[in-house]
């Protein structure tokens, strides 16, 4: 197989354009093989805990490929395949089968029979089947289905044109038609469930980059025609992890260690967490050991850390979420390093502040910045025409293609990311007791109902948890107005950052702690990594003023009322006051496809009380004061 050189970002080989993903460039079309094609001439990727939760060996980062002649010596990038092989000349409409052996560095297929040798061009359709193949369509097989003639069916040379007919419009004026008989068909239904069944066409059990025919796998499944830019032709399986260091060094001999230890209120403090009871007692104990609250906080969570180790494993998906949460909420327990420093810093309202300021700081227990995070995101595999519904091989939906086709990977293709963020905690007292409120735990469940009957709750439940908590939804409306609000105070564009919500559910009898808080970074480490906006956005009092703009912009929808009073958008109904003019964000930087978001257990309507609805209330009634005023 020779190699076809063209360029992508490093970051864009685990998506869009990861193995098995199509590429569109320059009226050319492509699909990246699988890892074999990589060797062993990656790039090493640390990331312990990922590869722990991901079952491999490691990670490797694609080669760059050298620029100038060296790039030409050079064999050791991604591979990517000429797909569909079916193309077509635009001025003469011949269709030609490409081969292999046609292919020349650097040039691209031309039509031989016309003047100016003209680019050939993909035919637009494609087949691809739940089991995650795809393959050409059999167009001549297609073009002879509608014969019934003796010489029409025994046509064997079978020479093929593809044209357009003035006479009608859409699929019905393309025709795949046989030069030598005149056999013909349009294109008219092609997408229709089951069509290429009954014309004949079976699923090759292949992917574009395999041509041995022990390679194939005995396939069963039913083959749909579809567009190649489609959306479901390609649905990646990503999962990423922020690298956090090793704790900060505690020494369990440390007299001041061993005095809070054994000071008899420590068991009673540490079965306190998220409880209004929780302050007091830290205060007591760091008083009778004559140490910080902060030094009692970050023993309490390093201790805390040590019992997640031994957690059933039900909550396993969890550890990721867990190991983070506790090096943001806490930044004192774990030591900066080349990649991972965090500062906690604050909001910066006073007494004297307007009441809004103080309602908002009421709710908010913790601001920390990170002034420089690594985060790595890995590619498990794909699937096609119905998303995976779990890390399962088989489920529900489409199933997970491994990344090595030919035996189980032992490491996975990722990029790391370099960049800077901010994280914010919400007040668990507070939050506690909105989440016990009647009115948010009915409106909660009608949502819970439409992710347990959705095609994608099994990989929702992995960030929600078993149960859907009001402060995930919230939360995670939170973060997309927040994305939307720091594009325009920070100076990165809304497609460079990136969200992580820490609201996830435990399983009943794991003692792991509440999480309630979100973290916004950078996402793209190549083009806006370390541009220190977001640092700067996070200190006083430009977060404070930044927090207030998103929940007032965040009353307000060009498509209300019909967005305000929705009782259902998305797919399967798993957004309710959300849409793409107030609150949804591109695809890269929220982490469950814009799913499980509503505005009103945000800012609250005249029956869900929001969360920060007594913050929005009191910035109203303080700018209709100013008005009165002037």
């Amino acid at each position: 197989m020779r190699d076809i050189r063209r360029k992508i970002r490093r970051t864009q080989t685990i998506a869009p354009f990861g193995v098995g993903g199509i590429l569109d460039l320059r009226g050319e079309s492509f699909v990246a093989a699988d890892i074999r094609s990589w060797a062993a001439n990656g790039e090493r990727v640390d990331s312990p805990r990922l590869a722990k939760k991901l079952r491999v060996d490691g990670f490797r980062s694609a080669p760059v490929i050298p620029s100038g002649k060296a790039a030409y010596a050079s064999r050791s990038g991604p591979s990517y395949v000429r797909f569909p092989k079916w193309l077509f000349c635009p001025q003469c409409r011949e269709m030609q089968l490409w081969r292999m052996d046609r292919e020349l560095r650097d040039r691209q297929p031309t039509c031989g029979r016309c003047t100016g040798r003209p680019q050939l061009a993909p035919m637009r359709f494609i087949q691809v089947c739940r089991a995650g193949h795809m393959a050409d369509i059999d167009w001549r097989r297609w073009a002879h289905s509608k014969s019934e003639e003796h010489t029409q069916r025994q046509c064997q040379i079978r020479r093929l044109r593809f044209v357009a007919t003035p006479e009608s419009s859409g699929l019905e004026a393309l025709r795949v038609v046989c030069a030598v008989c005149r056999a013909g068909r349009n294109l008219a239904g092609i997408s229709q469930k089951n069509i290429l069944k009954q014309t004949g066409l079976l699923c090759p059990g292949t992917h574009p980059w395999q041509y041995e025919a022990d390679e194939a796998d005995p396939c069963e499944e039913t083959p749909q025609a579809v567009q190649r830019g489609a959306s479901n032709v390609y649905f990646p399986v990503t999962h990423s992890a922020i690298d956090i260091p090793a704790p900060a060094d505690l020494p369990e001999e440390d007299e001041l260690t061993q005095k809070v230890i054994n000071n008899p209120l420590w068991p009673s403090f540490k079965g306190s967490y998220g409880t209004p009871v929780y302050d007091s007692f830290r205060e007591v104990l760091a008083d009778q050991c004559q140490v910080t609250e902060e030094f009692v906080e970050t023993l309490r969570r390093r201790h805390t850390d040590g019992a997640v180790s031994t957690a059933s494993g039900s909550d396993s998906n969890d550890d990721l979420s867990i190991a983070e949460w506790a090096a943001f909420s806490v930044p004192e327990s774990v030591a900066n390093s080349r990649t991972f420093s965090v500062r906690r810093t604050h909001l910066g309202i006073g007494h004297e502040d307007p009441e809004s300021m103080q309602e908002l700081a009421a709710g908010i227990s913790a601001i920390v910045v990170a002034d420089r995070v690594r985060e790595v995101r890995a590619l498990q595999g794909f699937s096609r025409y119905e998303p995976s519904s779990g890390d399962d091989e088989e489920g529900d939906g489409g199933r997970i293609v491994s990344v090595n086709t030919q035996t189980r990977a032992q490491w996975l293709p990722a990029i790391e990311i370099y960049g800077e963020g901010i994280f914010i905690a919400i007040d668990e007292e507070r939050l506690s007791a909105w989440e016990r409120l009647p009115s948010v735990r009915d409106w909660t469940r009608r949502i819970e109902r439409n992710l347990d009957a959705s095609f994608k709750a099994d990989r929702l439940r992995e960030k929600s948890g078993p149960h859907l908590l009001p402060r995930f939804v919230m939360l995670h409306t939170l973060a997309h107005h927040f994305i939307r609000q720091l594009s325009y105070d920070s100076g990165y564009n809304a497609a460079s950052l990136r969200e992580r919500v820490y609201a996830r559910s435990h399983a009943p009898g794991n003692d792991l702690p509440p999480q309630a808080g979100v973290f916004v970074y950078t996402a793209a480490g190549d083009a806006e990594g370390t541009l220190g906006g977001l640092v700067r956005q996070g200190q006083p009092p430009n977060l404070a003023e930044t927090l207030i703009r998103l929940l007032e912009s965040a009353q307000w929808c060009s498509q209300d009322p019909l967005c305000a009073d929705s009782t259902g958008r998305s797919l399967a109904n798993l957004n309710r006051a959300a849409c793409h003019a107030c609150t949804l964000l591109p695809e890269t930087c929220c982490e469950i496809d814009n799913s499980l978001l509503d505005r009103t257990l945000l800012i609250g309507d005249g029956e869900v009380p929001g969360f920060f609805r007594g913050v929005v209330r009191t910035a109203l009634e303080e700018s209709a004061r100013a008005v009165d005023l002037t």
